[in-house]
């Protein structure tokens, strides 16, 4: 297994952390300020903030929730590369993908204008696509004697 291949898994394991203090980080002063009672509702959830709280507090937590949604495609791709031998290619995808992904975060949660942040989605998603199709590759027309044992 080639482990260059996983650092840019783990850099994104740990950005979306960093997401998730970021988030709580606005969300709870902002709460505090507006009155809003976290104990008051049981059972409730972080999209039930959407119009309780000025929508640019929400940013982060919008983000953060992408982060758990397309990346979980990113990490079992970056797995199947490592498994079976990544190229100087796949690593530079992974790492693209991974600086894409943060730097959409980023916008997001700062400035959040649209357009910018579907041309960087457009972009981090190609990549991805091109790293499972890659997988899809390495897995197919894989030579079962040239794998380790």
């Amino acid at each position: 297994m080639q482990a260059q291949i996983l650092a840019p898994a783990a850099v994104l394991v740990v950005w979306s952390i960093i997401m998730l203090f970021w988030m709580a980080g606005v969300r709870l002063p902002a709460l505090k300020k507006a009155g809003i009672d976290l104990g008051a509702r049981p059972g409730g959830r972080g999209q039930d903030l959407e119009g309780q709280v000025e929508p640019r507090i929400n940013w982060p937590a919008h983000n953060y929730s992408h982060l758990m949604e397309q990346p979980t495609v990113f990490y079992p791709t970056v797995v199947i590369l490592a498994m079976m031998g990544p190229g100087a290619f796949d690593i530079a995808l992974a790492w693209g993908y991974v600086a894409l992904r943060i730097v959409h975060s980023i916008w997001q949660a700062t400035v959040n204008t649209v357009p910018v942040r579907f041309l960087l989605f457009i972009i981090s998603t190609t990549a991805l696509l091109v790293l499972a199709i890659r997988a899809v590759m390495a897995t197919l027309l894989a030579d079962p004697s040239a794998l380790p044992a």
